[in-house]
């Protein structure tokens, strides 16, 4: 018997029954029986999930609510908040994978009875689990706590029933994630598994800074293997431990509390540390830390938290081991820093420095480093470092990096570095310097400033090549371009008459199908919002979340809803099997009935998108279901279509147009400033 404890906000209702926010409006207006709110604010009232589910299913207006969904809301409603919700979830899923029977036994009965008897056998698998720490990141929860999580762990329980205990812990941490962006500073898991696969196998390994886990996550197994994390925010520290614990059968040692200040695996000598520490930190110990013996290469200046961050790194390494950190790039230049990244050269701990693309990992809008460095257990002959430049992987607009790219530049310089001291020089992409050419007045380790410049990528003749393509896009969008004359106004009378519909009714009638995107486990493509306005192939990735993604198939419409303007587009077989991203729905029409161009069209109209449009006070939202088209038979549809169509193609033509006049543009510039390009 479970008692209600999951509240659920207008928009979470909406959710549940697939419309908009206005209908939930409606409805509390129009239906005397709608449930009445039992907490939230007046602009923004909650109600009991169990309440709203059983009106819903009176109405007619839901069969039954997706166990994932029901789960979702479970957690996000939570009395005591959606992270100890989580945790609950991830202690009582610990369970249900090592001991599956004691599950069935505690929770026969009562909330009251499980929360009293789960205790006890928690106590035995976490501890069996984690090991004895000074501050273990992963707690038991005391009885009152586990009464308010009770149908919260019965539904992931069931959940785990379908998806694995592993796929469910992902797929509702993931959504807690999604919920939350701005409160987490995630690793990507690109960036995640490049830093791995830099450090090599290693069978004890530590993450200081460890977040909810994807560094210690993105390593390759290894026989008899030791994860040690910490983290200073205690809920980030119990999270990665369960995820690990989960997804690995490593010895997972996990603590909470600031690793600078309060190290709590000071004895820990590793094969491997990765980390993603903080950045800018101000308040980091500098005073206090002063005589700390892990400052053996100097102590950093209040401005360089990095640097403290590298030096842990090293002191918590065996001799000979690795350390991967990702750094903001100002750590390899500023003043303040040099002597210590001068003693790590001479030293030989500092082997490469790595220029990621923008967008790599937040902040997004700087171009990140990773230093590569190994704890000297001999002096270096004769030291060298290794610099490389990945920036030209970056995607444009905002996309993430291309990261086949990024691995293949890096870890080919890496292994061959690594295997022999030195590198082939890749003018603009890498090369191995001896440590004497850095040891000057500033110690500047940006890669770009040391590397010679690429040569002009193909020289004149490709500027010659995108010069004649640029002609004969012009020449194509010329001929495109809609003429005057063949613009024939419809009369205002005509245009008053013609008989209209919305999407939401073709919905509710069988023409088109709607689905909204964002869900489902990893793809290799997925078509973002940002692809649709830009007119791009699909960039975006989708994280590990236990279901199925929506999959695009040709003759698709895909419209954003947050904010960039009317927007439509219809997929085409190249961008068929991708799959859907966040902040888009999904029109699947009949083509019997409905004509994917005809649709496109009339939902890019400006007025039609105002009308569709609710504003907040930086964003726009769009309610598709809201969107008008006229009601027309289907050979008038395919008339209006094929102007569409050409209208898309005329619309490519002129993007495509724009970027070869940027690369022309640029191209010229850097031929005639690096020399390979005269003036006349």
């Amino acid at each position: 018997m479970q008692d209600n404890a999951t509240e659920v906000t207008a928009a979470g209702i909406a959710r549940l029954a697939g419309v908009g926010r206005a209908a939930v409006s409606n409805w509390r207006r129009r239906h005397a029986d709608f449930p009445k709110p039992v907490g939230g604010t007046g602009t923004s009232p909650a109600f009991a999930l169990t309440e709203v589910e059983e009106w819903l299913r009176k109405q007619g207006k839901l069969a039954e609510v997706p166990l994932r969904e029901r789960v979702r809301q479970q957690l996000a409603g939570h009395p005591e908040g959606p992270v100890t919700g989580l945790l609950h979830a991830g202690c009582v899923l610990l369970l249900l994978h090592a001991r599956p029977t004691v599950w069935l036994e505690v929770s026969a009965g009562s909330d009251e009875r499980l929360a009293r008897l789960l205790p006890a056998h928690l106590e035995q698998v976490l501890g069996a689990r984690f090991g004895a720490l000074r501050a273990p990141a992963v707690r038991v929860p005391e009885p009152a706590a586990l009464r308010a999580s009770a149908p919260l762990l019965r539904g992931t329980v069931d959940l785990a029933a379908e998806l694995g205990a592993r796929q469910t812990f992902e797929f509702l941490l993931g959504r807690h994630l999604d919920a939350n962006p701005r409160q987490y500073t995630l690793t990507p898991a690109g960036l995640a598994d490049l830093m791995a696969e830099l450090a090599g196998p290693a069978r004890t390994v530590l993450d200081p800074a460890c977040g909810t886990g994807a560094l210690l996550r993105a390593l390759g197994r290894a026989p008899e293997q030791s994860l040690y994390g910490q983290d200073a925010a205690p809920e980030l520290a119990a999270l990665a431990a369960l995820r690990l614990a989960l997804h690995t059968r490593a010895l997972v040692r996990a603590a909470a509390g600031d690793s600078l200040r309060a190290d709590a695996h000071e004895s820990l000598r590793a094969d491997v540390v990765l980390c993603h520490p903080p950045f800018n930190e101000r308040n980091w110990g500098h005073e206090e830390l002063a005589y700390d013996p892990r400052w053996e290469y100097g102590l950093p200046a209040r401005t360089e938290s990095e640097l403290a961050w590298v030096q842990h790194a090293l002191a918590r390494l065996k001799d000979g081991g690795s350390a991967v950190l990702l750094m903001p790039p100002a750590a390899a230049s500023r003043r303040s820093g040099r002597r210590i990244r001068a003693d790590l050269l001479r030293r030989g701990a500092l082997r490469a420095v790595v220029a990621l693309p923008a967008g790599a990992a937040p902040p997004h809008g700087v171009p990140l480093h990773l230093w590569v460095l190994r704890r000297p257990d001999r002096a270096p002959a004769q030291p060298r470092v290794l610099l490389v430049d990945t920036g030209a992987a970056a995607a444009e607009g905002r996309g993430g990096p291309d990261w086949q790219a990024v691995r293949e530049a890096v870890l080919d310089a890496w292994h061959e570095f690594d295997r022999t001291g030195g590198v082939e020089e890749r003018p603009g992409v890498s090369r191995a310097l001896p440590v004497v050419d850095l040891l000057d007045d500033d110690v500047d380790l940006a890669p770009a400033r040391h590397l010679p410049p690429p040569a002009p990528a193909g020289g004149t003749a490709r500027l010659a090549r995108v010069r004649e393509r640029l002609d004969e896009t012009l020449r194509l969008t010329a001929e495109l371009a809609p003429p005057a004359a063949d613009l024939a106004p419809l009369p205002a009378a005509d245009h008053a008459r013609r008989p209209l519909t919305t999407v939401g009714e073709l919905a509710r009638g069988g023409a088109l199908m709607l689905r909204t995107g964002g869900t489902g486990g990893p793809h290799p493509r997925v078509l973002t919002d940002h692809d649709v306005l830009s007119g791009e192939a699909p960039s975006g990735t989708l994280p590990e979340a236990g279901e199925e993604p929506v999959l695009l198939e040709a003759g698709d419409v895909v419209v954003p809803v947050l904010g960039g303007g009317p927007a439509a587009r219809v997929v085409d077989e190249a961008t068929a099997g991708a799959a859907l991203g966040r902040n888009l729905t999904l029109l699947r029409p009949d083509p019997a009935a409905l004509d994917p161009w005809f649709l496109a069209g009339f939902l890019r109209g400006s007025a039609n998108h105002r009308r569709a449009s609710s504003y907040a006070s930086t964003s726009a939202r769009l309610d598709v279901r809201r969107l008008q088209l006229p009601r027309l038979p289907l050979e008038q549809q395919r008339g209006y279509g094929r102007r569409f169509r050409e209208l898309a193609r005329f619309e490519e033509e002129l993007r495509l147009a724009g970027r070869l006049g940027a690369q022309l543009v640029r191209g010229i510039h850097d031929g005639l400033t690096e020399g390979s390009l005269l003036p006349e």
